[in-house]
């Protein structure tokens, strides 16, 4: 169980999580570079509903994937064919989507290259921790 801001307790089973965000504006890829000090527990006060998860002791930063996008809606793009299954009101408070967060019982790094790949975006993947 893990207490996320506004949305409220959430119960997270064991498995792997992918979170869809934007790193578009003024902060660009320094919001991804944020969320990487979030998880190595250097910055402790969440700010978005990941760093809920990122300073939570049973979540581990395992990769981070980008992609350079030309607009705003890729995001919301990308979390619609992410598959995997959505996390209620997750990461998407300024959107109309579902959820920005999905679990997979397996290491969904291939589906995420997948889904880049279909929507013709070059990844870039970044290994944090192994697992």
């Amino acid at each position: 169980m893990v207490k996320v801001g506004a949305i409220g307790t959430i119960s997270f089973p064991e498995g792997w999580h992918v979170y869809v965000g934007s790193a578009q504006g003024t902060a660009g890829l320094s919001r991804v570079k944020r969320h990487i000090r979030v998880a190595s527990r250097s910055i402790a006060a969440p700010r978005w509903h990941i760093d809920y998860l990122l300073v939570h002791p049973a979540f581990l930063l395992v990769a981070v994937a980008c992609a350079e996008t030309v607009d705003r809606e890729s995001e919301c793009t990308v979390a619609r064919h992410l598959g995997g299954a959505p996390v209620p009101g997750f990461g998407c408070s300024d959107c109309r989507c579902p959820s920005h967060l999905f679990y997979f019982t397996s290491n969904p790094e291939k589906t995420v290259i997948s889904t880049f790949s279909t929507l013709d975006l070059s990844a870039s993947i970044k290994t944090i921790n192994k697992s």
